[in-house]
């Protein structure tokens, strides 16, 4: 039962961060035929295309996407209980910690994404369509960090403090699941 377990969450958690990816390639306005960008679409859109007639995207925001990412993570929760205890229940609280954890989701997903960019700034420099998009999603959240930052001679430090401002975002999100538990 373990390896079906984290075989389960892993495939969910996955896809999870693949839909995230795309309500932040929309949000971003990242350019959609970049090969990567085709790849998050093409192994999204058999949810997502009929949802989207159904859910219209609220601004730039796809809401189709992120409420299937929500009830994935909430069918992780009832799944990963069944799988344990064999009982097959659904807990109130299961809503709360859901949002919670989708939230998380989504700033591994930018931690991540930071990272990557970071080490492909040192390889690429730029050349590489994957870096193209890296830098269409980054730079949204980076340049209000660097307007604010006084200039160190040549190195960017934005990437380092949002960063910290995801471990501050962590911490806090421990302070309000020991409210919730």
């Amino acid at each position: 039962m373990q390896f079906l377990s984290f075989l389960i969450v892993t495939v969910l958690d996955l896809y999870v961060s693949v839909l995230l990816l795309r309500v932040w390639m929309q949000w971003a306005r990242a350019d959609f035929y970049n090969p990567f960008s085709q790849f998050v679409v093409k192994i999204t859109q058999p949810i997502i295309g009929p949802l989207r007639r159904v859910i219209p995207s609220i601004g730039p925001i796809d809401t189709a996407s992120l409420l299937v990412a929500y009830v994935l993570i909430l069918l992780k929760h009832v799944i990963g209980l069944w799988l344990i205890n064999q009982v097959l229940l659904f807990f109130p609280v299961y809503l709360p910690l859901s949002l919670l954890e989708l939230l998380t989701a989504a700033g591994k997903l930018v931690f991540w994404i930071i990272i990557i960019r970071a080490l492909m700034s040192w390889i690429s420099q730029g050349r590489n369509p994957v870096d193209q998009l890296l830098i269409q999603l980054t730079e949204p959240l980076l340049s209000p960090i660097r307007r604010l930052l006084p200039s160190m001679g040549g190195i960017d430090l934005s990437p380092m403090i949002l960063i910290l401002i995801l471990y501050a975002l962590n911490y806090l999100k421990a302070d309000i699941l020991a409210l919730i538990l």
